[in-house]
């Protein structure tokens, strides 16, 4: 069974449904088992006070005119057995060595030493319950007097002991524990239906708090939950609806705020473009009569020249992310040859002079837009000259993922010592800069982030890293579309 399995199986439900019957299994074998003890000491406790009392009575009434020898006892004993109470007993006479018994033996296995003892101390007499071989016994043990005299009741050393079966109270008691035990399995599955109610009236809002965050997680800040009552549910409801509104309000002013600064990234963009127009001609005029100027006019002219094409390349830079940002970019899609489109892009550049070396199969087709996968080779192959240094090298090959799906996988690899664990996190962040590592560019600062972009318009993904033995490498993998040919 999986992890998710299993924890779905011991689920808050179940949790609360099994903590409901095991109350309820313990409130309901604690009541059986005080309303069994009750109800049996009750039961056993009626039959033996009435045969004490009634034992007691009889031997008060005939004990003490009682033959201690001969037949004439015998008949005495029957007859208080037939008169036993609840049901009918064995009555057995000792005096000194004489043993008589109203049944065939003259003694009983039943009577205990200690009830022999105590009948002969206590004038009161003494009972005792016994189970021999699994028959539960009510022993009683009573002695008798001379006639009351003056000097008050005189003990006669005859002792008269009562055995009576309690079959039918131990049938009794059975009977209670089966209906105890009977009666609590139909009793669980009774507590079983108002756990599951209670289980559902408190779950119910912890789904909805579910259902409220997998909302807000998916974008909609308006989510909100009802609040129902005023307990610790109806409490963490309120609670979330609290923060639920401060983090909408939150999540607009950013978005208000992010989107000014588009707005304004885009704007000045827009407005600088002109201007940069017209200091570019003049640059470039200026750069063709520089050999004519004295030479630290001619080198400040070379270094406005410079700069005015740095700034006019932030400022193409800024307005391409704009585009990204604000979902206007578009993807205008063609059947290419990657390896001419790659080879291409090195030679627009000039990067054919031994700098940049190529690993580029012929025959992969796919569709791609030619001028936004030229960005995408020339920044990470700029980036590597710039940033790791020659040669660098350009890879190209596809790949079957999975059926139906295959990959075109280029790298850009480079000679470089590497990018610093810190770093890799951050190298598609904009503008992002770390004192002496391979992101801190002469560029815009928004190369590798534009690039980012163009290959998530073409449905891929990059990612940075390092090979083992030095150098990064930048991997860009793109669903290859390629038609069939003859298409």
């Amino acid at each position: 069974m999986s992890t998710r399995m299993r924890a779905r199986a011991f689920g808050l439900r179940t949790r609360l449904v099994l903590a409901f019957l095991l109350v309820a299994a313990v409130s309901a074998g604690t009541t059986a088992a005080l309303t069994y003890r009750e109800a049996r000491n009750a039961l056993l406790e009626t039959a033996q006070d009435t045969a004490v009392s009634s034992f007691r009575d009889q031997v008060q009434q005939t004990g003490w005119r009682l033959p201690v020898e001969g037949e004439g006892m015998e008949e005495i004993l029957r007859d208080i057995a037939r008169k036993g109470k609840p049901h009918p007993w064995v009555v057995f006479a000792e005096y000194g060595s004489v043993r008589v018994s109203s049944g065939e033996n003259p003694v009983s296995t039943v009577i205990t030493p200690e009830l022999r003892r105590a009948g002969r101390a206590n004038p009161n007499g003494s009972f005792e319950r016994v189970v021999k071989d699994g028959v539960p016994y009510l022993t009683i043990a009573m002695p008798t007097v001379f006639r009351p005299s003056p000097e008050g009741l005189l003990p006669s050393g005859l002792v008269l002991y009562a055995v009576m079966r309690m079959t039918d109270e131990q049938i009794n008691v059975d009977a209670l524990l089966m209906a105890a035990r009977d009666g609590a399995l139909p009793g669980l599955v009774i507590a079983l239906i108002p756990g599951l109610i209670a289980a559902r009236s408190v779950l119910r809002p912890v789904r909805e708090l579910r259902r409220a965050a997998q909302s807000m997680g998916s974008g909609q800040l308006d989510t909100r939950i009802p609040v129902r009552g005023s307990d610790e549910l109806a409490e963490l409801a309120r609670t979330f609806n609290e923060t639920a509104g401060k983090l909408e309000l939150s999540v607009r002013e950013l978005r208000e705020a992010e989107a000014r600064a588009r707005r304004f990234a885009s704007d000045v963009s827009h407005e600088l473009r002109t201007p940069l127009a017209g200091m570019l001609a003049v640059s470039e005029v200026l750069d063709e009569d520089a050999d004519r100027l004295d030479a630290d006019t001619a080198r400040a002219v070379r270094l406005v020249s410079a700069e005015t094409g740095k700034l006019a390349v932030l400022v193409e830079d800024l307005m391409e992310i704009s585009r990204f940002d604000a979902r206007a970019a578009e993807l205008n899609a063609d059947e290419v040859d990657v390896a001419e489109t790659i080879a291409k892009t090195l030679h627009n550049r000039h990067w054919t002079d031994g700098r940049v070396r190529t690993e580029l199969p012929d025959g992969i087709r796919a569709r791609l837009d030619p001028r936004r996968f030229d960005i995408v080779i020339a920044n990470l192959v700029g980036n590597a000259l710039r940033h790791g240094g020659a040669p660098v090298t350009v890879r190209l090959r596809g790949e079957a993922r999975a059926p139906g799906t295959p990959v075109l996988i280029t790298e850009v690899v480079d000679s470089g010592p590497g990018i610093r664990p810190e770093v890799l996190p951050h190298v598609f962040d904009r503008f992002y800069k770390a004192d002496a590592a391979r992101t801190r560019s002469a560029g815009s600062g928004l190369g590798l982030a534009i690039t980012l972009e163009n290959v998530r318009l073409h449905g891929g993904t990059i990612r940075a890293g390092n090979l083992p033995g030095g150098g990064a490498v930048f991997t860009v993998e793109i669903p290859l579309f390629a038609e069939e040919a003859g298409e």
